[in-house]
């Protein structure tokens, strides 16, 4: 609620000392009470500028400390250093309630609340602090100790001293540590906005809420018991999910929806022991034969799912998206041509187009060896390594029905036990399915109250538009939010998309750290006034 505020006329020539002082005490009462004044997203976004070019060595002194400390959501040593480490840097900013959040067998997600006098919209900023697995032997620096390179390394980039205090840093330069990207990158930039705005007297008028899960790149196992057991405690009129890159172009982007995902190892079985080829190649089944076989009858060449019922789920691509889709800006023929490929899948469609559709990823398969370690022999087994990116109203549960189902077809048996020497007996064909976690995906109306009030505070004072995006090509734990906490949730990604997410020499691009901390800014300066008042129930 706007409410203008006019200070009364005193006579303090005839009026007693205690009742000025009881005049002046009730009107800062009721100015403290009053909704913050949203600054221009100019002004805004300036006093965010200034603050970080002043600041620049601390903001990533204090971003490769948060890096340097382990993350894998396996750790849970190091998981428990990492959440007591980010709650020390919210009580730092004048955070309330900061705490962990806990259920019986999982890693903590922190929280932690910011008020804004007279707010009557509640905002959630989602980030991860776990990051993916990796091997340290396919890196160019100790993936935990943070490396500031003055370019990418693909251009040459060499190692150069991160400055303290005030020491500036070139927008092209990047940093090298497991989570540079994702999703540590939007924890110090949604922190650094809030002493940003503190040192530059702009108003933050949303009531904010942070939310940084510590399991996210493990699947998010718990994550739906913590948003059950703390539902009071994170209640808010939405959330915003911030992770992710940015466009292809390099512009900022916000994304309606996100696909779900769910992942299974498969194993297929040949003779017990390893059989020379040449003399029982043609009589013994091989299980590396197979696997490709069975591989190719999931999907073909162009992405098709060929699994019977795949598709029969999936929600239909709307009006107003395949508007938001034609007016994206073209990219795809750059990136096609960065990434050295002649055609993609799908006869030629936007990528942003065929990320609305589910997708049959084969991750790996091992079986045998190849070059210097290749024998002629027939293996014992085969292993294949899938994920599966749904859309809705896909659920991870039937889909792996129709997998299960489409193995049987192929004149499979299927287990999910360790096999025995007896299965292999009485089975001609046995395969061997073991599933992850997973979960559905969601999509936002691109047409809702909150998706617009989003883009008017970020387009406030920005040099470009927001692109809006229908879905994100990646998978999230929003459909729990949703499920759970009855609210809508957005993406705000902030990152270089060239970033190695999930891979080794994993980085950030530091122009997109300092265009992030801008973001969070406007946005959390500008949403009071776009979102409007709260309806009363």
């Amino acid at each position: 609620m706007s409410v203008a505020l006019s200070t009364p006329t005193m006579n303090t020539t005839t009026m007693p000392m205690s009742r000025i002082a009881i005049a002046l005490l009730g009107i800062v009462f009721f100015a403290s009470a009053l909704p913050a004044q949203p600054a221009s997203g100019a002004r805004a976004r300036a006093a965010a500028r200034d603050y970080r070019e002043k600041n620049e060595g601390a903001i990533v002194t204090e971003y490769a400390e948060l890096l340097a400390i382990p993350n894998l959501a396996s750790d849970s040593v190091n998981i428990w250093r990492n959440a007591d480490h980010l709650i020390r840097m919210l009580e730092r900013r004048g955070f309330r309630n900061a705490q962990k959040l806990t259920v019986s067998g999982g890693p903590p997600s922190v929280y932690a609340e910011l008020a804004a006098p007279g707010a009557t919209r509640t905002l959630v900023l989602y980030a991860h602090y776990d990051g993916q697995p990796l091997d340290p032997k396919q890196w160019s620096s100790p993936p935990w100790q943070p490396v500031l390179r003055d370019k990418a390394l693909s251009a040459g980039g060499k190692p150069i001293p991160i400055p303290t205090g005030s020491g500036r840093i070139d927008g092209e330069s990047r940093i090298y540590a497991r989570s540079a990207s994702d999703d540590k990158a939007s924890i110090i930039a949604i922190l650094a906005a809030v002493d940003a705005m503190r040192a530059g007297s702009v108003d933050q008028t949303v009531n904010l809420k942070v939310f940084f899960e510590g399991e996210e790149e493990a699947g998010s196992a718990h994550l739906r018991a913590i948003l059950q057991k703390y539902s009071t405690l994170l209640a808010a009129d939405a959330w915003l999910f911030c992770d992710g890159p940015t466009h292809q172009t390099g512009r900022q982007q916000l994304i309606f929806g996100m696909r779900g995902v769910t992942e299974f190892e498969l194993t297929l079985f040949g003779p017990t022991r390893p059989l020379h080829s040449g003399h029982y190649g043609n009589w013994a089944p091989n299980p590396g034969v197979l696997l490709a076989n069975l591989v190719a009858s999931m999907r073909d060449d162009d992405g098709r799912i060929r699994i019977a019922g795949y598709y029969d789920d999936v929600r239909p691509i709307t009006a107003v998206e395949r508007r938001a889709i034609a007016a994206l800006p073209p990219s795809d023929a750059a990136v096609r041509r960065s990434l050295g490929l002649a055609r993609t899948e799908g006869g030629g469609a936007l990528l942003a187009e065929r990320i609305m559709l589910p997708a049959l990823n084969l991750r790996g398969m091992r079986v045998g060896g190849v070059r210097e370690t290749g024998s002629n022999t027939i293996q014992t087994e085969a292993y294949a390594s899938f994920d599966l990116r749904l859309v809705p109203n896909q659920s991870p549960e039937r889909v792996r029905r129709l997998v299960e189902a489409h193995i049987r077809k192929q004149g499979y048996f299927v287990t999910s036990d360790s096999v025995t020497v007896a299965m292999r007996l009485t089975h001609a064909r046995v395969a061997r399915v073991e599933w992850g976690s997973g979960y559905a995906a969601s999509r936002s109306p691109m047409d809702g109250m909150f998706g617009r009030a989003v883009l008017a505070a970020l387009n406030d004072g920005a040099k470009e538009p927001t692109l809006a995006i229908p879905t994100f090509g990646g998978s999230g734990p929003a459909y729990h939010f949703e499920q759970v906490l009855k609210v809508p949730m957005i993406t705000l990604p902030i990152v270089n998309y060239d970033n190695n997410q999930h891979a080794a020499d994993e980085n950030l691009r530091i122009q997109n750290l300092w265009d992030g901390i801008e973001t969070y800014v406007a946005l959390l300066s500008g949403m009071g006034k776009s979102w409007g008042q709260r309806p009363i129930p």
